[in-house]
């Protein structure tokens, strides 16, 4: 275990749920996890009992080992009550890829935010600006010339409308600050920026756990990225200004992420998120004595070997970090003979 992930409390130490199985977290909440075919290979979903039916938090990737761990729960732990009710933090594939599966399935009800559900659409209907094509240039101007990569990007698939064949139709809006009634109690809607659109995270303090969704995450940071869609967009900052809506959460709130197992330590998290990013300006803060694009400044906040996909979101990352400090004016922006993009320290 890391120093950092040592300062966390896990309350069910290594215990962790086989895809097809639950682990009950506290009375009528439970805990189910989903492989994913990625490097982060797994997803967890909260499922909440909802009197006469169930809840569930989050779906899972639209993939064949997902659908079967869905129907041994279905089978083994239903008990006969049905899904009647689908929330989903956000419109990443992993979160929202078998939404529409179940709803049909069930008859039930998909809750989302707006923006949430706006670009779930978007993207599974691959609609141009959001469908892939561009990146490419996107990144281009960002500084990614090696020609082996930039083949290899150009050769990727869009995994979007793979993992979620569709998004239902309907919707039932969550919107920050509202509360949504589940199983005899008040769950608050926390909007979260910067990782999405508008992700929806859930507090309930009378049961004193917090959904996280991505928002907060126990070994890793979330990614926080500039994509060609909104290609001068500040992700960082919206993302760390999204944390301050934790503040009056208490010290000892039961955290679920999506990701990793759950915890205590909420503010101690936190902090170190926050720790995390200001190391991260101040290295590229430093790089920028000189112009640098955003492909000059992955190698410095990744410094392991990145395939085509990952090499994406690390691009996008390293130019959220510098929009930040641009928008902030500790960098300028300047655009090259070579139609490059590249950003030094103010002077």
């Amino acid at each position: 275990m890391n120093p950092l992930e040592s300062q966390l409390h896990y309350p069910f130490g290594d215990t962790v749920p086989l895809p097809g199985d639950v682990v009950d977290v506290t009375p009528g909440l439970r805990w189910l996890r989903l492989p994913l075919p990625f490097a982060l290979d797994h997803i967890n979903l909260w499922l909440l009992d909802d009197g006469e039916g169930y809840t569930v938090v989050d779906c899972g990737a639209g993939t064949d080992e997902s659908r079967a761990a869905w129907e041994q729960v279905m089978a083994q732990h239903f008990h006969g009550k049905p899904l009647c009710r689908v929330l989903v933090t956000h419109c990443h594939p992993d979160h929202v890829g078998l939404a529409d599966w179940l709803c049909r399935r069930w008859q039930a009800p998909l809750a989302m935010t707006a923006g949430e559900f706006g670009f779930a659409r978007m993207m599974a209907a691959a609609l141009p600006g959001v469908d892939g094509t561009a990146a490419l240039p996107h990144f281009q101007r960002h500084g990614l010339v090696d020609p082996d990569m930039l083949d290899k990007m150009a050769s990727r698939k869009n995994y979007y409308p793979t993992l979620v064949p569709s998004v239902p139709q309907a919707y039932h809006r969550l919107q920050d600050g509202q509360l949504v009634a589940i199983g005899g109690h008040d769950w608050r809607v926390i909007a979260g920026f910067g990782h999405s659109p508008e992700h929806a995270a859930l507090y309930c303090a009378a049961r004193n756990v917090l959904i996280s969704g991505d928002m907060v995450l126990p070994r890793i940071s979330t990614n926080v990225s500039v994509f060609a869609v909104e290609p001068e967009g500040n992700p960082l900052q919206q993302y760390l200004d999204s944390l301050e809506r934790y503040a009056d959460l208490p010290d000892d709130v039961l955290v679920l992420p999506a990701h990793g197992k759950p915890f205590r330590g909420l503010h101690i998290r936190i902090g170190q998120l926050r720790e995390h990013h200001a190391a991260r300006l101040d290295e590229v803060v430093a790089a920028c004595a000189e112009p640098r694009s955003a492909a000059d400044i992955v190698p410095l906040m990744f410094r392991r070997p990145l395939d085509a996909h990952m090499l994406s979101f690390a691009l996008g990352e390293a130019l959220a970090h510098l929009h930040k400090l641009w928008r902030d004016g500790i960098v300028r922006r300047e655009t090259g003979n070579d139609g490059i993009i590249r950003f030094r320290t103010a002077r």
